[in-house]
C-alpha cells in the first residue's frame, strides 16, 4: 500500500452512521418539529377564518419580536433573574428537607403528609395571598417560585436517599466509614441521577411560578407583559413574550441536563 494511502487510512477514519445520526437528531428533530409546528400555526390562520385577535398569525408575532426586541429582552431578563434565584433558594432548602426526609423516620411521617396536603393546594390561589403578605415587590414572585418547584426537589431527593443499595452501607460500615463519609462517598452520589430528575421537573415549573407571580402583582417582567397585551386586544405581542418564556425554558432545561452529564457522567454509561 502506497504510504499517503496509510496515513490517509489513519488520519480519516470512516464514521459510523449510527454514531452521526445520534448525534445530529437533537438537534435536526426539535427544529424539525418546530417547522411542522409553524406551518401548521401559518395554514391554520392563513386558510381557515380565525381572527387575529384568537390566534395571530406568525409573521405577526415574528413583527412585534423584531420590533419590540429590547423591551421583552429587558422584561425577560427580570423574568429570569427571579427564576433563578427562586430556584436556587428552592434546591438548598429541598435537598436539606429530603435529606432530613431520608434520614429520620419520624421527620418523614411527620413532614410528608403536610408536604402532600401543600402539593395539593392550587399555587394560583396563592398568589394574591402572597402580593398582601410581602407587597407588590419581587419577593412573592420568588416565594411563588419556591413553592411550585419544592415538591419535585424534596421527593426526588428523599427518594434518591432512600433507593440506595443495603450492600453498598453494609461495605462501607465493614471499612469503618462515619455516617458523614457514607452519605458524601456513597448515599447521595447514588442519589445524583433521582435528584436530577427532580431538577429537571422543576425547572420548568419555576418559569410557570414566576409567571403566576408576575400576573397577581407584578409591573415588570414577561407575565406582566402578557397580562397587558392580553387585556388590550394586542396578542401578538402576548404570543412573542411566550415564545421567549419558551426559548427560555428550552434552555434552562438543558442546562440542568448539560450539568447532570458533567455531575454524574457514568449514568449514561450504566444505563439503557
Amino acid at each position: 500500500m502506497p504510504r499517503h494511502s496509510r496515513w490517509h487510512s489513519r488520519e480519516m477514519p470512516d464514521l459510523d452512521p449510527r454514531r452521526v445520526a445520534s448525534l445530529v437528531a437533537p438537534v435536526v428533530l426539535p427544529l424539525f418539529g418546530f417547522v411542522v409546528a409553524v406551518g401548521i400555526w401559518w395554514a391554520a390562520t392563513a386558510f381557515l377564518d380565525i381572527s387575529r385577535v384568537l390566534l395571530p398569525p406568525p409573521q405577526d408575532v415574528l413583527s412585534e419580536l423584531v420590533r419590540l426586541h429590547t423591551y421583552l429582552l429587558e422584561e425577560a431578563w427580570v423574568t429570569l433573574v427571579q427564576t433563578l434565584v427562586g430556584f436556587g433558594i428552592t434546591v438548598a432548602g429541598g435537598l436539606l428537607i429530603g435529606t432530613a426526609i431520608a434520614n429520620s423516620r419520624i421527620m418523614d411521617q411527620t413532614l410528608t403528609p403536610w408536604l402532600v396536603a401543600f402539593n395539593a393546594v392550587p399555587k394560583v390561589a396563592l398568589a394574591p395571598l402572597l402580593v398582601v403578605w410581602l407587597g407588590i415587590t419581587v419577593q412573592p414572585r420568588i416565594a411563588m417560585v419556591v413553592l411550585v418547584c419544592f415538591f419535585p426537589i424534596v421527593l426526588s431527593t428523599a427518594t434518591g436517599l432512600k433507593a440506595t443499595p443495603v450492600e453498598l452501607v453494609e461495605l462501607s460500615r465493614s471499612l469503618e466509614a462515619s455516617r458523614w463519609q457514607t452519605f458524601v462517598k456513597v448515599r447521595f452520589p447514588y442519589a445524583l441521577p433521582h435528584i436530577f430528575v427532580g431538577l429537571k421537573v422543576a425547572m420548568p415549573l419555576a418559569v410557570i411560578g414566576s409567571v403566576i407571580g408576575e400576573f397577581a402583582g407584578g409591573r415588570f417582567g414577561l407575565g406582566y407583559v402578557i397580562q397587558q397585551a392580553g387585556g388590550s386586544g394586542n396578542t401578538a405581542l402576548a404570543f412573542a413574550a411566550i415564545t421567549i418564556l419558551s426559548v427560555g425554558s428550552i434552555a434552562l432545561f438543558y442546562a440542568i441536563v448539560a450539568i447532570e452529564r458533567l455531575v454524574v457522567p457514568w449514568v449514561r454509561e450504566t444505563t439503557s
